[in-house]
Parts: C-alpha cells; sequence; structure tokens
C-alpha cells in the first residue's frame, strides 16, 4: 500500500485515544468496531436518534424539487399538491438550500409562504399551525418558519410517497 492510499484517524474521547491507519474501507471497520466497544449504547441508540440523511432526501426529491439562490422550485402543479404538501415542500426546500450552502436560512416568512402558496393569510396561518402543532414545523425566532428533523422525516416517509403517488 502507498502513502497516497493510506488514511489515518486519531481518535480522543476523554482518557480513551487511539490512532488507525491503513486503507480507507480498514479504517472505517476498525474505527467502527472502537465506537461498539467503547460505546455499546450507540447501537441501540442508533435506532431510536432521529437522523436526516441529506444525501438520500435530495434523492427522494429529483423531480418534485430544484434549489437556487432564490430558493426551492416546486416541479409539480400546485393544483395536484394540498396546501399543507406545497408548504412543506418549500420549507424542506429551504432546509436543502440552507444545508448545502445555497441559502443562508433555513427558513420562510409567513408571507413569502403566502406568496408562493397563492392563497389568502388566514388559509396559511391555519395551515402553519395544524403543521406546528404536529411538530413538522416549527416558528423561528424572527417569526419565519422552518421544517423540523421530525418533519423532514415525515415528509420522506408520507408527504413524497403520496406526491410520487399523484404524479405517476
Amino acid at each position: 500500500m502507498s502513502q497516497e492510499d493510506e488514511v489515518t484517524v486519531h481518535v480522543k474521547f476523554g482518557e480513551l485515544e487511539q490512532t488507525f491507519r491503513g486503507k480507507s474501507e480498514e479504517v472505517w471497520i476498525l474505527i467502527n468496531r472502537f465506537f461498539a466497544k467503547t460505546f455499546p449504547a450507540i447501537k441501540i441508540l442508533k435506532d431510536i436518534v432521529l437522523t436526516v440523511d441529506l444525501e438520500r432526501i435530495i434523492e427522494d426529491l429529483k423531480g418534485i424539487i430544484e434549489i437556487s439562490k432564490e430558493g426551492p422550485h416546486i416541479l409539480i402543479s400546485k393544483s395536484k399538491l394540498t396546501d399543507r404538501e406545497f408548504l412543506m415542500l418549500n420549507l424542506l426546500g429551504m432546509h436543502i438550500a440552507y444545508k448545502l450552502g445555497i441559502s443562508e436560512r433555513d427558513y420562510l416568512s409567513k408571507e413569502e409562504l403566502r406568496e408562493r402558496l397563492g392563497k389568502s393569510a388566514k388559509i396559511v396561518s391555519t395551515r402553519l399551525g395544524e403543521l406546528c402543532r404536529e411538530k413538522l414545523v416549527v416558528k423561528t425566532e424572527n417569526n419565519g418558519y422552518k421544517i423540523t428533523d421530525f418533519g423532514v422525516r415525515f415528509s420522506q416517509r408520507h408527504v413524497l410517497p403520496k406526491i410520487r403517488a399523484k404524479i405517476s
């Protein structure tokens, strides 16, 4: 193995310290073993801790949303989506734009959402209130709205499959 193929990873946690060297695949396995032995609870936690796989959600959104500096662009006609689905897609798009460094913020204002949806402020407020009560969306400090990690997961499992069924 040449120097170019070798990966070195140094792990330090409290008093524990270990260095791993080798091919990337070997080092990855060794690191996982180290953590599995050091923190047996990690395996249990992995099953209950909500994490968002950004790469997977981007793959799931192909053909539904495109992201630009101006924000998310919904590729499906509004007439095929419920108001809730449309709001969730916009907030999900902002979340992704922020995570990818395309946008400096991960939220949209109520007015921006109203303009995008093209409906009255009352309808938008009602739908946002429902989404907030369900913990899918939260109100930000600056009166914007953003999707929660639970909202992202809910979208992946429930909203996107319904949308895909509508457009197939």
